[in-house]
């Protein structure tokens, strides 16, 4: 498969960009991870269908940076994008609507369409939920989200899952006779003109 794929992975300060960017790109978690500084980099080969292979890479950018004129320079050529949030922690929730509206404002894809951008509520390992499901799923379908999913980089819970959702809208939008194989328990909560599905994304 050509690529790699400019995949952005962004959020909040402390959110988990980078823990669930190790555990899908090297299987690993370890909750000492220095803060992330600028940018960062990551490159993920997925074995997919026909013996082909999905290059992505991963673009790790530090929370404060949403703050700097740098972003429209991090956003060029990107594919699609990941904006994290600790379900945990509402504030983190509420930030998501400014990220989403820096990235709309400065980067779209070659025919001016936004970015496929998936919403990932992180750490849902974690007892604490003050952020309903519901809020989640409005901002989902208010805000154009191809979808979203609770995870865990912890647990490794629907981490491969997530990522395997937004490659099918990548290949989708590179290839108009691609057709994406059946999902098996598609446990994502799916924005409106999507399917639907009806449990949590956690097993809770």
């Amino acid at each position: 498969m050509e690529g790699p794929h400019k995949v952005l992975v962004i959020g909040e300060p402390g959110i988990g960009k980078t823990s669930l960017i190790r555990r899908y790109v090297d299987g690993i978690f370890d909750k000492h991870y220095c803060a992330t500084l600028g940018v960062d980099f990551a490159l993920k080969i997925v074995p997919w269908s026909d013996g082909k292979n999905v290059r992505l890479q991963l673009w790790d950018i530090a929370g404060q940076e949403r703050f700097s004129s740098m972003t429209r320079v991090y956003y060029k050529q990107a594919t699609a994008c990941v904006i994290i949030f600790d379900i945990t922690r509402r504030s983190t929730f509420q930030e998501v609507l400014k990220w989403k509206a820096d990235l709309d404002n400065k980067t779209r894809l070659p025919s001016g369409d936004l970015l496929p951008c998936l919403l990932v509520a992180n750490k849902c390992d974690l007892p604490a939920r003050p952020v309903p499901t519901e809020e989640i799923q409005a901002m989902c379908d208010e805000q154009g989200f191809v979808g979203w999913i609770e995870t865990s980089a912890k647990e490794d819970t629907h981490v491969s899952k997530a990522m395997r959702f937004l490659i099918e809208h990548i290949l989708a939008l590179h290839d108009d006779g691609y057709e994406a194989p059946p999902q098996e328990d598609l446990s994502l909560q799916i924005g409106r003109g999507e399917v639907k599905v009806d449990k949590p994304c956690c097993g809770n």
